[in-house]
């Protein structure tokens, strides 16, 4: 690791305050107000360029309505699981993404829907577009057929 670069502690704590943060809708501006610093001190948090100290972590916990655990907590494909780079590599793009704007708001859309196999329907649809692995898992149909079967 490069002196420059952020531990990946400090950047995955800085990713999970960023994805708090999107999913209450609060601004970066607004969680500076509340902390009594700039808004680009918030960015260096949410980057991992500047380390959170513990009561800084615990007034950004009380901002956003959770428990200061919740910025540590890790899913199977963490920095310390023993996994191959690559695979912790792909989770931490998955994190990244979910924590963005957009996956934010897929998640959210996605969440709405409660037909199971409109779901899976759905992940094959974009798995295909993607051409990822997963779409191997739908039973193959043709363009027509697959786009009816979305909507019955």
């Amino acid at each position: 690791m490069n002196k420059k670069d952020p531990n990946p502690i400090d950047a995955f704590v800085g990713s999970r305050v960023r994805m708090r943060r999107l999913m209450i809708g609060l601004s970066q501006e607004k969680l500076a107000d509340g902390l009594g610093i700039t808004f680009q001190q918030v960015q260096k948090y949410e980057k991992g360029t500047n380390r959170i100290g513990a009561s800084r972590l615990q007034a950004i916990a009380d901002i956003l309505g959770v428990h200061p655990s919740f910025f540590f907590q890790q899913d199977e494909g963490s920095v310390h699981s023993g996994k191959p780079a690559a695979d912790v590599h792909e989770s931490q793009e998955i994190s990244s993404f979910v924590a963005s704007k957009e996956g934010i708001a897929l998640n959210r859309a996605f969440l709405k829907i409660t037909d199971p196999v409109l779901r899976k329907k759905i992940i094959s649809l974009v798995a295909a577009m993607a051409q990822t692995p997963e779409a191997d898992q739908a039973p193959a149909q043709s363009g027509t057929r697959h786009a009816e079967s979305l909507h019955g």
